[in-house]
């Protein structure tokens, strides 16, 4: 497909993965900020998951589009990095723009605009690393993405406590009722964003594409309806191993949503006593909740290198599988504990979790995948992280007062339940074909 790939060194690794830094520190403001922002401007528990709907939907419309689109794109900047460019900018202006939503309407309809931005940078930037580094390297390619995931996100969590440390008042809000300090985490966010994507594409350019290579792209159809049917064409043509990655990724993904959206809630009712988001226990918690969720995800980015021997000698769904049980087992006590330094202790298994989930996922997709459909085949795995998430925003709300009482505790312990589903299932996939298909890689 191109011209040898070189042996990187761990800096260069490193450079090239910077990048994805100021991706997830957007996501993970939107993770730990979000729900309490929809609080603020007055929306109410049960609905909340629909409020979440853009990113999925976003992720489902654009990702596999944009991941085809950069198969087939030549350019003289290369083939995935306009698409880092222009996703960085655009996410830029969004993240500058959420906390100023004047209603709750508008940051429902900006958290769109925000995820679009996001996923037009993330699966080619996927695709990028898979192009870029041998299949020796995937490993530590993908594991150290997800380390610079857990820096991101720990630095993101953790922004607004920072910033208040440093001296910003606790309860100073804005005209909407938004803290300023999560307005300062957002407004540096922007300024991540686009100057960490600039930075990797600076450092480690794309390989150029051999001539024969790019006739053979030219000479592709082109145009809406080709990129559809290309498509429409590797969903047919999937591998069975991406095939049966599906239900692990279904159970995770649904808990992983419950958690994020339903935490901020559990904590202000089980520590704090409250479920109004005009009071001082609701901002405190939000507060908390940046604390452990820089916690979990300073973990992530500690294990995610600590990982690469272990995913090496006992394969990456034996790693990944062991996490998410421990997972399970720390978001399924979260909510009896009534002592904060002592969240600290569950979080040690959720951010093993979290460093497995960008890492060890992606490890056995790029193994049973053809290189020169790595955008595609990267976009349509998205696919199977934003259905799950669809589907939790959409029944999630039709059995919250039913099944779960209307308690956002119940809605955590259910997480846990989900997580334990989800090991159980990688453990069934069958790893044959990424064996045979690293052969044929190789030879």
């Amino acid at each position: 497909m191109s011209l040898a790939k070189p042996h990187l060194s761990i800096w260069q690794i490193i450079n090239m993965n910077v990048g994805f830094f100021g991706i997830q520190f957007s996501f993970g403001l939107q993770q730990s900020n979000m729900s309490p922002i929809y609080k603020y401007l007055g929306a109410n528990e049960a609905t909340l998951p629909l409020l979440w709907l853009g990113g999925p939907m976003t992720g489902l419309l654009v990702q596999p589009i944009i991941g085809a689109m950069s198969d087939r794109t030549v350019s003289r900047w290369g083939r995935r990095t306009p698409y880092f460019m222009i996703g960085a900018i655009l996410c830029s202006l969004g993240l500058l723009a959420m906390p100023m939503s004047p209603t709750l309407w508008f940051a429902a309809g900006l958290l769109w605009i925000l995820d679009a931005a996001n996923n037009v940078t993330m699966e080619p930037y996927r695709a990028y690393v898979s192009d870029r580094l041998d299949r020796e390297q995937h490993s530590l390619g993908f594991l150290t993405q997800s380390a610079f995931t857990g820096l991101a996100q720990t630095l993101a969590y953790l922004m607004p406590s920072i910033l208040i440390g440093l001296g910003m008042n606790r309860d100073a809000v804005g005209d909407n009722h938004i803290p300023q300090a999560t307005m300062a985490a957002f407004v540096m966010g922007a300024v991540f964003s686009l100057v960490t994507v600039w930075w990797s594409v600076r450092k480690v350019p794309e390989l150029p594409l051999s001539p024969e290579t790019i006739q053979e792209m030219r000479a592709r159809p082109t145009g809406g309806l080709a990129t559809l049917r290309e498509i429409w064409l590797a969903v047919k043509e999937m591998p069975s191993t991406m095939r049966r990655l599906w239900w692990m990724k279904l159970f995770q993904w649904y808990g992983m949503m419950c958690y994020w959206i339903y935490i901020v809630p559990s904590l202000a009712k089980t520590l704090f006593h409250t479920s109004d988001a005009t009071t001082a226990g609701f901002r405190e918690a939000g507060l908390l909740n940046g604390q452990i969720g820089g916690f979990y995800n300073f973990v992530a980015f500690l294990s995610a290198f600590a990982m690469v021997p272990f995913t090496r000698r006992f394969g990456p769904k034996v790693v990944h599988a062991v996490c998410l049980t421990l997972a399970a087992a720390g978001m399924w006590v979260l909510p009896d504990i009534t002592n904060k330094w002592l969240l600290f202790v569950p979080m040690v298994g959720i951010g093993l979790a979290w460093a497995s989930i960008m890492g060890n996922p992606y490890i056995l997709l790029a193994g049973c995948i053809p290189p020169e459909r790595a955008g595609v085949y990267m976009g349509i795995f998205n696919m199977f992280i934003v259905i799950p998430m669809l589907i939790q925003m959409i029944t999630l709300p039709l059995y919250y007062d039913a099944l779960l009482g209307g308690n956002p505790s119940n809605v955590i312990r259910l997480a846990g339940v989900l997580l334990l589903c989800a090991a159980a299932a990688v453990l069934m996939v069958d790893t044959k074909n990424t064996n045979r298909a690293t052969q044929n890689n190789n030879s």
